[in-house]
């Protein structure tokens, strides 16, 4: 514990606006007066409770949609019944213009929402056990779980009863109330698939195995596309998870920074004093000496959006119902209900790709004829099974693009230009930095931000590629920075296209960025996707993409001089030097004939860009990829 006071004391000179907004009040005195501000109006509700407090209770003010709150729901794992999804579908109708969006942590927001309906509404979510108590701000948010849980063959060990054991240590309690240095993020999983992005969380429980006893390695630090660090603490049984976790939450919330609140979640503090050091605090907060870790089992990635249904245990199926980017209505919510009651057995589950499943269903083709799936698909494209997409300058105020249009407008486009069979492929968008549509796990990533096009700004995307949720999760790398929207779908289909032409048969994204693509440095693979665009924009007959095979090293420089010797060939059927040796020319005094020379009607930017790669003079020629971007414009 001495670490960590030291570290403590290193970051607790100043406290940030937050922190001293928190001292003006308890947060309860806010939701206690929900009441009279639904009967004063919007006007009397104080700033700090608008920009804080409420929040506290899941109750945001969207500066986007003025005047006009959001609340977000507490579905413990994404579990919800018929029962109380008809009564979110009907507040959403009633209360919210008839919208919902739903969430990459399996639960849903209602928007759109005045004050003076907020106690109607919340009367009418607690009638079915609903609530947004700490949903928001500086509090244990909803808890992530296998929303198959205890139904799919793949689950070992039932974790919902322990999640809900788990809230029961924080929920309704002044003293975890917006007491903590920020948001702490949680997710447990006894299943074999990774169905809950299970390890990228401030504490993470993921099934594992030791000495022959399935139990749970905690994983700690993860958050927005960070992957958790192991503790190398084995929790043999629901008790010693609950300690574990007491454990966890009672170091943060004493000792988690309170200065910087861009570097006070967890990770910080572990960055701070090591997971080692954090490890031995907690068996000592616990007073137990917990095993040191098993092997973890959650190594699985999961096929239902795909498929579009799974068998469960009792021999009836869960049948997936893909929302694309996330957008629902009330209308639909109270539809899904009635086809969970009607087809399945009243029971609903939330997914981490902002889609769902209906449960229990006997009769799939039967489901499956109703009207509703016309627009919900249970099989969507390839590019849309896995889209996720969060909240953009609709409804967030840090949203830098539109997002969730921006990705289904994509996904139509490559289904347009690349259509796909027996494929995966995962995008995921995120509207700015902060990440909520968990872009770094995505197989190709999507991060809001702004660039400018001819002098003027306008939005944009950084693009990745390389997350993986499988085994212990992998976090992507970035291709392409500051690329304008209004290309990026030019560059991505690129990427499509080269994976249609390699792939092999059933083979996902995941797997040929892995098998082809790893070979390669990011900067070759965001300069292919763009000279590709930049060709097929301007009719120009160079069919060069990927090989299978390279023998550049990932070294970037090689990679310039080998792609300028293949499109110089590819132009002219003829090999710009005589005699290569390591990525350059064996003869000193060989000049290089200009491709003008031999292809008249060649593209003026090919041309000035082969005679920078291959120039003549070795110091004169482009030894980086950024150096050829000005000849794709």
């Amino acid at each position: 514990m001495q670490t960590l006071q030291k570290a403590y004391e290193a970051r607790s000179k100043k406290l940030n606006k937050i922190e001293k907004v928190k001292e003006l009040k308890n947060p309860q005195e806010a939701y206690d007066k929900i009441a009279q501000y639904a009967k004063d109006g919007y006007a009397s509700i104080p700033d700090e409770d608008k920009k804080y407090f409420l929040k506290c209770f899941g109750i945001y003010d969207r500066p986007a949609t003025p005047q006009r709150f959001m609340i977000k729901l507490r579905i413990p794992g994404g579990h919800l019944s018929a029962t109380q999804a008809r009564v979110i579908g009907e507040c959403a109708k009633e209360f919210g213009q008839d919208y919902i969006d739903l969430t990459t942590r399996q639960q849903c927001e209602i928007r759109y929402l005045r004050i003076e309906d907020m106690p109607k509404l919340l009367a009418r979510l607690k009638s079915v056990g609903l609530d947004a108590y700490q949903t928001g701000v500086d509090n244990i948010r909803a808890i992530m779980c296998d929303p198959l849980d205890a139904k799919s063959f793949d689950n070992v060990l039932e974790s919902h009863k322990t999640l809900l054991k788990l809230q029961e240590m924080f929920l309704y309690s002044p003293e975890w109330i917006s007491t903590l240095p920020r948001k702490f993020n949680t997710a447990i999983t006894g299943s074999l698939s990774n169905r809950c992005n299970a390890y990228c969380h401030d504490a993470s429980f993921v099934l594992a195995q030791k000495d022959g006893v399935y139990g749970y390695n905690m994983y700690l630090g993860g958050r927005v596309g960070v992957v958790g660090k192991s503790a190398d603490i084995f929790l043999a049984n629901e008790d010693e998870v609950l300690k574990a976790f007491g454990a966890i939450i009672e170091i943060f919330k004493r000792y988690g920074f309170r200065d910087n609140r861009n570097k006070n979640r967890l990770h910080f503090l572990l960055e701070a004093v090591g997971i080692e050091k954090m490890a031995e605090a907690i068996r000592q907060s616990a007073g137990v000496n917990f095993a040191t870790a098993g092997e973890s089992m959650t190594k699985l990635d999961y096929n239902e959006a795909d498929q579009g249904r799974v068998q469960l245990r009792d021999g009836s199926f869960g049948v997936h119902v893909k929302i694309p980017s996330g957008m629902f209505s009330g209308s639909a919510m109270i539809k899904v209900a009635k086809l969970s009651e009607e087809f399945g057995d009243k029971e609903i589950r939330f997914d981490m790709e902002q889609s769902l499943y209906i449960l229990g269903v006997r009769d799939t083709q039967a489901l499956l004829k109703d009207e509703f799936f016309k627009e919900y698909k249970n099989i969507n494209s390839p590019y849309f099974n896995h889209l996720i997409a969060c909240a953009g300058t609709q409804h967030c105020p840090f949203g830098v693009i539109e997002n969730k249009n921006d990705a289904i407008n994509m996904s139509k486009y490559l289904d347009e230009k690349v259509p796909l069979k027996d494929a995966r492929v995962r995008m995921y968008w995120s509207a700015c930095v902060k990440g909520c549509g968990i872009h770094g796990l995505g197989d190709i990533g999507f991060e809001g931000c702004k660039t400018k096009v001819n002098g003027e700004t306008e939005g944009g995307v950084n693009i990745s590629l390389g997350g993986q949720l499988v085994s212990e999760g992998v976090e992507g790398y970035t291709i392409i920075k500051s690329a304008p929207l209004r290309y990026a779908h030019f560059y991505v289909e690129s990427l499509m296209l080269e994976y249609k032409r390699l792939k092999e048969k059933n083979e996902s994204f995941e797997r040929f960025q892995i098998r082809v693509l790893k070979q390669y440095t990011p900067a070759y693979i965001g300069f292919m996707m763009k000279f590709k665009a930049y060709t097929r924009q301007n009719n120009i007959d160079a069919e060069i993409g990927f090989n299978l095979k390279t023998n550049t090293g990932k070294n970037e420089e090689f990679e310039v001089f080998e792609f300028g010797r293949r499109l110089y060939y590819t132009l002219s059927k003829k090999e710009a030097y005589s005699a290569y040796d390591r990525f350059t020319n064996v003869l000193k005094n060989e000049k290089l004939e200009p491709i003008k020379n031999l292809v008249p009607n060649v593209d003026e930017n090919i041309a000035k860009m082969l005679d920078t790669i291959l120039a003549t003079k070795e110091d004169s020629r482009a030894v980086v990829f950024s150096e050829l971007n000005d000849y794709l414009i």
